[in-house]
């Protein structure tokens, strides 16, 4: 269970990082590549969110082995909770953003309020702005949040 604990607080500190691009870098250095920094810092927390459930899932016998690419272990994780919606939509987010991060993409309005990362996917355009982007990290507190219960059960937060 440290090491499950370890993976939590580190995705935590994650979020922490995450929170000061958006609340601080982007409020002075208003770029698309803060932008991107923000999304990998998101992905990173999914990644880590990602491997402490497939740790638990492997100490509760529902997991054999890890799969070394965060791709197999999104993959493994969806089989896993297959039943829950709820987890199927946070999975789903992290794809996305995975997604867009391969992608080619625009600049819209640099050193401005409204600075945007624009990617033209194939059904849609995708647009990451730092409304969007305060949305998305307060999803993924969401699913730590989601993921902390699976684990421990409710837990109380301390921050």
């Amino acid at each position: 269970m440290e090491h499950i604990d370890e993976l939590f607080l580190e995705a935590r500190e994650e979020l922490k990082r995450l929170e000061h691009i958006i609340y601080v870098s982007l409020k002075y250095t208003r770029t698309v590549d803060v932008i991107i920094n923000a999304l990998k810092r998101l992905v990173s927390v999914y990644d880590l969110i990602i491997e402490a459930l497939l740790e638990f899932g492997k100490k509760s016998d529902l997991v054999d082995n890890l799969a070394k690419s965060p791709a197999l272990r999104a993959k493994k994780l969806a089989e896993i909770y297959q039943d829950d919606p709820k987890f199927q939509n946070y999975l789903e987010f992290y794809y996305f953003l995975k997604t867009i991060l391969n992608s080619s993409y625009q600049r819209r309005e640099e050193f401005r309020r409204h600075v945007t990362f624009v990617v033209e996917l194939e059904k849609c355009t995708a647009e990451m702005d730092i409304d969007n982007l305060t949305n998305c990290e307060k999803f993924t507190h969401d699913y730590l949040y989601y993921a902390r219960e699976k684990v421990y059960g409710k837990v109380v937060e301390e921050d």
